[in-house]
């Protein structure tokens, strides 16, 4: 995919990738401060005419596989089917679930209903906090077991660094985890291997993958405010010179404010786009990305995203600019930008950015008996910001997080 846009409808040079890091870090990270809500809409009315034409593809690193450019994150929910029938019917072909989801044994039922699905369909679960490579061996036999399927496509350790950063910091270039990724693509159960990612330490965990040279995919919290010269862009940048596909995420979350964001850029109703749509079509300016992961937890959601890639036009420089702006403006309430920052800078070894994802879990998303998990198996001085500085936390933050009134609202949600 070459990196050449030529001019837009208003004359504007299309922003290339190093232009669209440099200057906007645009809305990749802008796209994560905001979030899909529920929509009002009733989820249960008349689904759309099927779409004829596939979501466009990209290709997934050295894997050489086109995958659809936006995949469906899933979640356990009664609409599950209704959600999957109407993906499949718009053009989707890529499917994102994971143990912890709790949506692999509606998927396995919809492929074994629909049994024409599969060879078409690029299915991508993972298996979670791992304490070593090699559990990720037993965790895909139950995983195949619970979507009643005899291979996946690409499977995940999930959230690398999440269980014991210090350890598991090395995984993506150690001989067992090398050893393992072999084994499993031998066996057949999984064509690809590699790892799900959102520690604040994640530009020195994928240094580590490119270094390494044997992980097929990596799904990363995407975003930073930072210039091209930033360590998690040169992270990507490396991973993508070695081959490894690269997958988005946690772009669509954070702040309910979507008015706010509409009211603020009016040329997106000039072209016929919801602020979620510009979103998305920022976040797919930048080419390294494959593919961009979305939680749609209602047919609105998949009307919208999928139509949101069927009409992808890479966006300006300006555009995404004034696009984060805007995002910073409304308000958000995680940062998907974080480094551990706001921390260092709070004088605190509490997660600051991890307490206020788990927030957005439970506030935005509804995952609330999973925010609640998560939050009671951080280490207690992980979850502790007593004495705290928490206006030089938020100035240090990428998003400017106001951390006072968010980690007033974790105690009270989640503790």
């Amino acid at each position: 995919m070459s990196d050449c846009r030529g001019l837009n409808e208003d004359g504007g040079s299309v922003v290339d990738r190093r232009a669209f890091l440099g200057t906007g870090a645009g809305a990749m990270t802008a796209a994560a401060l905001l979030g899909q809500t529920e929509t009002a809409r009733a989820q249960d009315q008349p689904a759309a005419k099927a779409s004829t034409a596939l979501i466009p593809k990209r290709t997934l690193g050295k894997t050489g596989v086109e995958v659809s450019m936006l995949n469906l994150g899933t979640w356990k929910s009664v609409g599950l089917d209704r959600i999957l029938r109407l993906a499949w019917s718009r053009g989707l072909r890529y499917i994102d679930t994971a143990a912890s989801y709790g949506s692999e044994p509606a998927i396995g039922r919809w492929m074994k209903e629909n049994p024409g699905v599969r060879k078409d369909l690029f299915l991508v679960t993972k298996d979670g906090h791992a304490n070593s490579p090699k559990d990720l061996i037993a965790g895909l036999d139950k995983r195949l077991e619970q979507l009643q399927t005899d291979y996946i496509d690409l499977i995940f350790i999930h959230a690398l660094g999440d269980s014991n950063i210090d350890k598991q910091i090395e995984w993506p270039k150690s001989r067992e985890f090398k050893e393992t990724a072999e084994a499993i693509r031998k066996s057949g159960k999984a064509k690809f291997v590699g790892f799900s990612c959102h520690h604040p330490r994640q530009a020195e965990i994928l240094q580590n993958a490119a270094e390494g040279g044997f992980v097929d995919a990596i799904m990363v919290r995407n975003s930073s405010w930072a210039d091209h010269e930033a360590p998690f862009d040169k992270a990507l940048d490396a991973c993508h010179k070695a081959g490894i596909g690269l997958i988005s995420m946690k772009q669509i979350a954070g702040n309910t404010k979507i008015d706010d964001i509409a009211a603020l850029l009016p040329e997106l109703k000039e072209k016929g786009l919801t602020p979620y749509q510009g979103l998305l079509h920022a976040i797919w300016s930048d080419d390294r990305f494959a593919s961009v992961c979305v939680s749609m937890r209602n047919t609105d959601q998949v009307r919208e995203n999928t139509d949101a890639a069927q009409r992808f036009k890479p966006m300006t420089k300006a555009e995404i600019s004034r696009l984060r702006d805007a995002c910073l403006a409304a308000g958000p309430t995680f940062c998907a930008a974080c480094d551990g920052s706001c921390s260092r800078a709070g004088g605190t070894d509490a997660e600051l950015g991890t307490l206020t994802r788990l927030l957005t879990y439970h506030d935005h998303h509804g995952y609330r008996e999973e925010a609640r998990r998560q939050y009671a198996d951080l280490r207690p001085e992980a979850r502790d910001w007593t004495g705290a500085d928490l206006a030089a936390a938020r100035e240090a933050c990428h998003s400017k997080l106001d951390f006072a009134d968010l980690l007033a609202r974790v105690e009270k949600n989640l503790a």
